[in-house]
């Protein structure tokens, strides 16, 4: 089973009344270039209004658009009490961001009923104890119930199994299958493939030479074949990876611009990995440019680390390798994945590399209790002091760090 809701603007419609029946979203900062929508309730939406669209744009789709700042903190709030509306009927419960969750039922409905009734008790608790709707969607697998939670909307059961699969979901669109996103859509399209079912009926080996072995994976999800189990209430995933990345100020237009943000990010995925008593075996970058084009490169490191200093150098590489500077850079991110645990064992090496990065990663260990006792903004690298207005992001406090979840190697 997995359960959506609209939340930032369900829980926004909730708290006020008098905006029920307007179209509404909610939006970033304008001020801090955060001027995106995050989401939109299902009045606004079929006007043309889409999640990540500029606030300028959404206006031109919905000229009587309400916009209202995000209060994470409620959302956060609301969000733990659906999940203890979700964990009375079983300890099966794993969370795929703030507002979705996959259920496990299967071991409860001799207490409680089919998935069917006990997908309709949740709905009605959610409406009456929380002030807001789901879209839930029943299968027997989590790849279908997601399906199932987006088939209809804002506040409905759909039911996915055997007997009505290609019924229901060959004739959708392929992007709407996990994990299907615009440059895999894009190859799809390529090569004839526009719909879940024309995905299912397509031979393995064509999509895996298009896409690698997300192919074969692909294939199976659109067959409804996922028999990845849903993780236990109690279980904590290992953290694969930790990234960070920031909207700028205003746009990075050199490459200083963008050694500077690459320090300034990198120090507070490298504090993240201290805290996870993990270095970090993989760099990665992420760019996005004015126009909305992005792209990740990323480079496996021959020894694990924790320096901020190496890894924003590396991702300063990556970047210089890979971009042209045809447009400005609005926003920025830098990961460290494939993180190992900072006590497993090393080979031993006489270069002096080595004993640079000890160094450097003492260092930064000894900003990081300074920072804490002082505040974040209370030692900083020179460098950020060359551009005021990028120098005075903190990207430990105003930005999510980010650990990545189900399905991330």
């Amino acid at each position: 089973m997995w359960t959506k809701t609209a939340f930032y603007a369900s829980v926004e419609m909730q708290r006020h009344p008098e905006l029920r029946d307007k179209p509404l979203a909610v939006c970033g900062s304008q001020e801090d270039r955060h001027g995106i929508v995050l989401t939109a309730n299902y009045i606004a939406k079929p006007r043309g209004v889409k999640t990540g669209m500029a606030i300028w744009q959404a206006r031109q789709c919905c000229p009587n658009l309400v916009v209202l700042p995000p209060d994470m903190a409620e959302y956060i709030r609301i969000s733990k009490m659906a999940r203890e509306i979700y964990e009375d009927y079983t300890d099966q419960v794993e969370p795929f961001g703030l507002d979705e969750s996959w259920l496990d039922v299967t071991g409860s409905v001799g207490l409680f009923g089919s998935p069917m009734t006990i997908a309709k008790e949740i709905s009605n608790r959610i409406k009456l104890e929380l002030g807001i709707t789901a879209s839930i969607g029943v299968s027997d697998n989590k790849i279908t119930a997601k399906l199932g939670s987006d088939y209809k909307k804002p506040d409905a059961i759909t039911r996915i199994e055997a007997d009505n699969y290609k019924e229901i979901v060959y004739p959708l669109p392929v992007s709407d299958l996990l994990y299907v996103g615009p440059a895999t859509t894009r190859k799809l399209y390529s090569i004839g493939v526009s719909t879940i079912g024309q995905l299912a009926e397509c031979p393995v080996d064509i999509l895996t030479h298009k896409l690698g072995k997300m192919g074969a994976v692909l294939h199976m999800f659109a067959n409804g074949w996922d028999v990845s189990p849903v993780q236990k209430s109690d279980h904590i995933p290992n953290i694969k990876s930790v990234g960070n990345s920031a909207t700028t100020p205003r746009d990075l237009v050199n490459d200083e611009d963008v050694h500077l943000m690459l320090y300034l990010l990198a120090e507070s995925v490298a504090s993240r990995m201290r805290e996870l008593v993990s270095r970090c075996t993989v760099v990665e970058v992420y760019v996005r440019d004015v126009d909305l084009n992005s792209f990740c490169r990323q480079r496996k490191l021959q020894n694990p680390t924790c320096s901020s200093s190496e890894i924003a150098q590396v991702a300063f590489e990556l970047f210089r390798a890979s971009y042209r500077w045809e447009k400005p850079v609005r926003s920025i991110g830098v990961r460290g994945a494939g993180l190992v645990e900072m006590d497993s064992c090393l080979q031993l090496s006489m270069f002096q590399d080595d004993k640079k990065r000890d160094k450097w990663e003492r260092i930064d260990a000894t900003v990081d209790k300074l920072r804490e006792r002082y505040g974040y903004m209370s030692v900083q690298r020179a460098l950020m002091m060359t551009d005021p207005l990028l120098g005075k992001i903190n990207p430990k406090d105003d930005h999510t760090v980010h650990p990545v979840g189900y399905f991330a190697g």
